[in-house]
């Protein structure tokens, strides 16, 4: 099969493949390492940034972790009904709920953190030092355009 260039297209070439292939090893790492298997990527994500920013609205964290709303308004459940996290009321806002990490949620994100990195030097074990800054560099140069035109569109929601 070619394309318009008369070049032939092979899948393990295209930039998708191979970031669905990274991620997947990312993901696997992640899932041997990690000391608790009932706190997934994503959920891990968000309660780490929750922990970073403090107190935070749900629409807010959805769009600084990228994760639409519906996706984040179930993590977010699933974190309340195991303890980690809390819903408090906006003290400026009555009708707006702000998330918060619990004791328990911090002590699962402490417990997890080591292994996270571990997950990142794993999964970049096979580049040189420069290859993996180079790497990471590239990839937020990549995903960049999105994250400022996702987060732009966002801004009036919350």
């Amino acid at each position: 099969m070619s394309n318009h260039n008369d070049k032939p297209y092979v899948l393990e070439h295209q930039v998708g493949f191979l970031l669905r292939r990274a991620h997947q090893l990312a993901t696997a790492h992640f899932n041997r390492l990690m000391p608790t298997e009932n706190l997934t990527p994503p959920q891990f994500s968000v309660l780490l940034k929750m922990h970073e920013l403090g107190q935070v609205s749900q629409n807010q964290l959805g769009r600084l972790v990228d994760i639409d709303q519906s996706t984040v308004q179930g993590i977010v459940s699933r974190l309340c009904q195991r303890g980690l996290v809390d819903r408090l009321e906006d003290p400026h806002h009555k009708s707006r709920l702000l998330l918060n990490v619990t004791n328990s949620g911090l002590a699962e994100l402490n417990k997890c953190l080591p292994a996270a990195t571990e997950v990142s030097q794993e999964t970049l074990a096979h580049l040189a030092a420069d290859e993996q800054q180079e790497l990471l560099r590239l990839l937020q140069k990549l995903i960049e355009p999105s994250t400022t035109t996702t987060h732009t569109a966002n801004r009036k929601y919350d």
